[in-house]
This record gives C-alpha cells, sequence and structure tokens, in this order.
C-alpha cells in the first residue's frame, strides 16, 4: 500500500515539474484575470465610470465638457519653496476645496451634469439663475 501512495504523489510531482512552465502561466493568467475583475469591479462600483468621458457612450457629450476652469489657476511645479509659495499654494488649494465641499454628496445627484460642471456654460449658468 504504501509504494502505491507513494507512487501517486511521485506521479503528482513529476507532473508539475514537467509542466511547470504551463502551470507557471496558467495561473499568471488566472492571478491576471482575477485582478482584472477586481480593479473593473472597483471602477463601476466607485462611479469613476460614469465620469469617463473616454468611453464611446459619451461621443455626444465629449465636446460640452469644460476644459478649462477659468476660475482655477495652476500652480507652478518649479520654483523656490519659500513662505510666500506655501501660502499661494495654500490659498488656492482652499479655494479649491471649498468648491468641491458645495456639492452635497450624500443628496440629490452629485454626478449629474450640472453638478460636474459638463456642458454648462458660464453663459447658460447666468441664463438660467434669471
Amino acid at each position: 500500500m504504501e509504494k502505491s501512495t507513494n507512487t501517486k504523489k511521485e506521479v503528482k510531482i513529476s507532473f508539475i515539474n514537467r509542466h511547470k512552465f504551463a502551470t507557471m502561466l496558467g495561473m499568471s493568467v488566472f492571478a491576471t484575470s482575477l485582478l482584472v475583475f477586481i480593479s473593473m469591479s472597483m471602477y463601476n462600483s466607485s462611479g469613476a465610470a460614469q465620469l469617463d468621458l473616454s468611453r464611446p457612450g459619451y461621443i455626444s457629450v465629449r465636446n460640452k465638457a469644460v476644459k478649462n476652469d477659468e476660475d482655477f489657476q495652476g500652480f507652478s511645479s518649479i520654483g523656490d519653496i519659500n513662505q510666500k509659495t506655501i501660502s499661494e499654494f495654500q490659498a488656492l488649494f482652499t479655494k479649491q476645496a471649498n468648491k468641491i465641499k458645495s456639492v452635497d454628496a450624500f443628496g440629490g445627484d452629485p454626478l449629474s451634469p450640472e453638478s460636474l460642471g459638463i456642458g454648462v456654460t458660464p453663459s447658460d449658468s447666468s441664463d438660467t439663475n434669471q
């Protein structure tokens, strides 16, 4: 009996030893598929899929997206770091953080085109307020 159990173990080990590359390849494909499934699930559940204008279903609204936020000033990535630049960065950061905080993320529709600023031009928003 011991010979048959040892033989079965040896057969299993020798099968894996003979097919190391195929086993590694299969495990790699499985791991990759699992990670892609997890990342796509996170992409869809987080709401990022609704913001992705590169998707084919959003071809008609791509040109309506605001590409340049006129009241946003970029911060230079080069230069000296001193108290003046830190203060300037904090002021710009606070201004943008306040814009983000003004959207009610838990009520209404935070991903609506109006709250995201997609397709709303400054002239359109002034007309709707009148």
